[in-house]
């Protein structure tokens, strides 16, 4: 594999990730109650509880494409 290869894929990804990233908040804003309500049959959750896991994976996982997708790819970038 090519750096370009390696650098197209970590740019695809980032774009990939940060859609899932942005799906999960406008999901998680709008539609909180409906979510909530489907989480609760499964588990034994208070809201503050839910909002805290929800907030914290969504903390997460923008690390994790910041570390392992954008923080890469900026370095191909500027290698060559």
């Amino acid at each position: 594999m090519t750096l370009e290869i390696v650098r197209d894929m970590l740019g695809w990804c980032s774009v990939i990730d940060i859609g899932l990233l942005l799906c999960w908040y406008l999901f998680f804003t709008f539609a909180h109650d409906w979510m909530y309500r489907f989480h609760t049959k499964w588990f034994n959750l208070s809201v503050d509880t839910f909002d805290a896991i929800h907030y914290s994976g969504m903390a997460l996982f923008k690390i994790g494409i910041f570390l392992f997708n954008l923080g890469p790819y900026l370095a191909l970038r500027i290698v060559g």
